[in-house]
């Protein structure tokens, strides 16, 4: 195996539980989550000998994840069709997620925010990025990750306070 394809198979084994999750956090369905990342991971490999030389890699593909994930949603409703009507058992790790993201309503409250929201989000929290750091993976101005970041705070802190008290909106 040539050198840069193994260096990619060993960036792939160290990150892809956290890519796994943070695509979760975005889209709201394990399977949808790892088609997510597995389209990010394919454009990675084709451009792995640029890529690897990049100056931060992890951003790099954090970048490529949260575009495939905004992508994602303007594909036809055939791509998005499941097969099957019950996924697999999850691994260990996947089910002590859930359960932590299950308990808090967190999930559900993400997923009524609107894509960029959420994914400013988990860039912003899950990957305790800077604003700078958000925009230049979103390509946008950090002004925008501000006002989306805000927004979305805000929608979740009401979204929570009804879940919590009962509420319906």
């Amino acid at each position: 195996m040539a050198q840069a394809e193994e260096d990619f198979h060993q960036f792939v084994r160290s990150r892809l539980p956290k890519l796994r999750r943070a695509a979760f956090l975005m889209c709201g369905d394990w399977a949808r989550g790892d088609d997510i990342v597995q389209r990010a991971l394919t454009d990675v490999y084709v451009h792995w000998k640029r890529v690897r030389r990049a100056e931060n890699v992890d951003a790099y593909v954090r970048a490529v994840l949260v575009h495939r994930f905004i992508d994602e949603r303007r594909q036809g409703w055939a791509a998005r069709v499941r097969l099957v009507d019950r996924l697999p058992e999850r691994a260990a790790e996947d089910r002590a997620l859930q359960g932590v993201v299950d308990g808090l309503d967190l999930q559900r409250a993400l997923g009524r925010l609107p894509q960029r929201q959420r994914a400013v989000l988990v860039l912003r929290f899950f990957y305790d990025m800077s604003v700078e750091q958000t925009a230049a993976a979103m390509r946008c101005a950090p002004g925008t990750v501000k006002s989306q970041t805000a927004a979305a705070l805000s929608t979740m802190r009401r979204l929570l306070e009804d879940e919590y008290s009962g509420r319906v909106r």
